[in-house]
Formats: C-alpha cells, sequence, structure tokens
C-alpha cells in the first residue's frame, strides 16, 4: 500500500538527520556559521609546536579566549611563530603573560594556554608574548628514559 504519511516521516527523519551531522561536523572542525567575533591579534614563539595547528583553541583557565590563526617559521629566529586572534572581550591579558601549548586529553589535539601575569600593561593588537613553553615532545621523552639518558 502506498501511504504519504509514512514517506513524509521518513523524509523529515532524514532531514533532521543530515542537519544533525552539518551541526556536528561544524563543531568538530572548529568551523562555525555564526558571524565573526571582534578580536585582535597576538603573536608568540615557540622552540617545538609539537602538532599545534591552525584554528587550535586559545584557553585561559580552561576557557576558550580565542584561536589560533596561523602557524608560520620565523626564518630570523628559527622559531615557530604562532599568530592567536583573542576576542576582543578578553582585554586583560597583560604584558608578561606566559603562553604554553598544552595538550587535551593524553592523545588529544593541541592548544595554547594562557596564564595571565601581574604587569599593569595590557597586551594590544600585534604585541607578542615574549615567555612561551612549548609542546612536551613524547618521542624525545621516551628516548631518552629508554637509553637512560633522562634524569629521574
Amino acid at each position: 500500500m502506498y501511504n504519504k504519511s509514512v514517506e513524509l516521516v521518513v523524509g523529515l527523519f532524514m532531514v533532521a538527520g543530515m542537519a544533525a551531522l552539518m551541526f556536528l561536523a561544524l563543531q568538530v572542525s572548529g568551523l562555525s556559521l555564526d558571524s565573526q567575533k571582534d578580536s585582535y591579534r597576538v603573536y608568540a614563539q615557540f622552540d617545538d609546536l609539537g602538532g599545534l595547528s591552525v584554528r587550535g583553541r586559545v584557553s585561559m583557565a580552561g576557557v576558550a579566549i580565542g584561536r589560533v590563526s596561523d602557524v608560520s617559521l620565523d626564518k630570523e629566529s628559527a622559531m615557530a611563530l604562532v599568530e592567536m586572534e583573542i576576542y576582543a572581550e578578553v582585554d586583560n591579558l597583560t604584558t608578561d603573560s606566559v603562553a604554553s601549548i598544552q595538550t587535551s586529553g593524553l592523545l588529544g589535539d593541541k592548544f595554547v594556554a594562557i596564564s595571565v601575569g601581574a604587569d599593569e600593561e595590557y597586551l594590544q593588537d600585534g604585541d607578542t608574548i615574549f615567555d612561551t613553553q612549548s609542546a612536551l615532545n613524547l618521542e624525545k621523552l621516551i628516548g631518552a628514559f629508554a637509553s637512560g639518558q633522562a634524569d629521574i
């Protein structure tokens, strides 16, 4: 028997399923459909990024305050240069803040964690965070430990 109501319910179910998949894809990829938030750019140099990538999270006290907008190599210092877009409402990053590369979970993605210092001057658009801590290179650590070169 031919029943239009069954076809309509199946069609609505398929549309809802596609919308849910699109939502999940956007959440996982870090993209969003909302308008771009006002932000300012801050830079930091690291010895080793350890897999940090563009669109990575920038957080302070566990709260997302921006994202990584570009990763490049500074040819003069031979260090990785990270450009971060910090949301405009976060205007309390001091000039002596510390930027470190952290890992979400044991094998999770990398993100930049910022710890605010005690200076009275604040970072402006285009400023650089000079106090940085590079990512922990697990392969080097395991190699040093296995060869007996690691100090306990």
